[in-house]
């Protein structure tokens, strides 16, 4: 796909890796970027390329609302995620039901809503921001990764269902990333513009996955071993 001249759709864009893929965006020349977050205020920006908008991605209305308006995308990027519910063995389960409403049937919604732009527009692309521990048993974060691994499922699912209408599916998995969801964590973690650097770069070649960064790579090898290999 050509970023250039291209309109995209980021959603969670006014912090961490949403806002450095509207840098990104802006750097290789797409031509409107709409940077979705729930207070569009914190989404403004000096390029007049960007249009911040008001998404809540676990509310259908602000959903279709945000499609009618931005009914020109060529590439969405579900971005938007939000973690800390814990274990689904011991904690509180309303935290748990919220965060997969956010990490997995938002993405859901806003492919379902997407999708029938992305195909008027020629297929265009769309991008699911995953994690690596998509795949891992790491003690303390099963909600998390449970959001994530049905969100890789749907990713998968997705790419077969629209690539008859020419839609590039993307899926990116990761460790930990330098932004405020883990900045409590002293972990290596990689820089959100380098993130967005390899999304976009995969999104221009036609790749359908990213692995961002080590732990990613590793977790996605150890896919093919005994299960204990897969524990953080």
């Amino acid at each position: 796909m050509i970023i250039s001249g291209a309109n995209a759709l980021v959603t969670g864009a006014n912090r961490g890796l949403g806002a450095a893929l509207v840098e990104g965006l802006l750097a290789r020349g797409a031509g409107t970027v709409y940077a979705a977050a729930r207070d569009p205020r914190t989404a403004a920006h000096k390029d007049p390329r960007v249009v911040p908008l008001r998404l809540d991605v676990t509310d259908l209305a602000s959903i279709r609302a945000v499609a009618e308006r931005a009914d020109d995308v060529d590439l969405l990027v579900n971005n938007a995620g939000v973690s800390g519910a814990g274990s689904l063995l011991t904690a509180d389960p309303e935290r748990a039901r919220a965060e997969m409403e956010t990490n997995f049937w938002g993405p859901v919604a806003m492919l379902r809503a997407f999708a029938p732009v992305l195909a008027a527009r020629g297929g265009g692309a769309a991008v699911s921001v995953l994690s690596a521990l998509s795949w891992a048993a790491m003690p303390g974060a099963g909600a998390y990764s449970a959001t994530k691994a049905a969100a890789w499922s749907f990713t998968n699912t997705a790419r077969a269902e629209l690539r008859d209408q020419g839609t590039l599916v993307v899926g990116v998995h990761l460790g930990f990333m330098d932004t405020d969801m883990v900045a409590h964590l002293d972990v290596p973690k990689v820089a959100a513009v380098d993130v967005a650097d390899r999304i976009l770069d995969a999104v221009a070649a036609g790749e359908e996955e990213v692995l961002a960064d080590g732990p990613a790579r590793a977790l996605k090898e150890a896919l093919a071993g005994p299960p204990k290999g897969l524990e953080i």
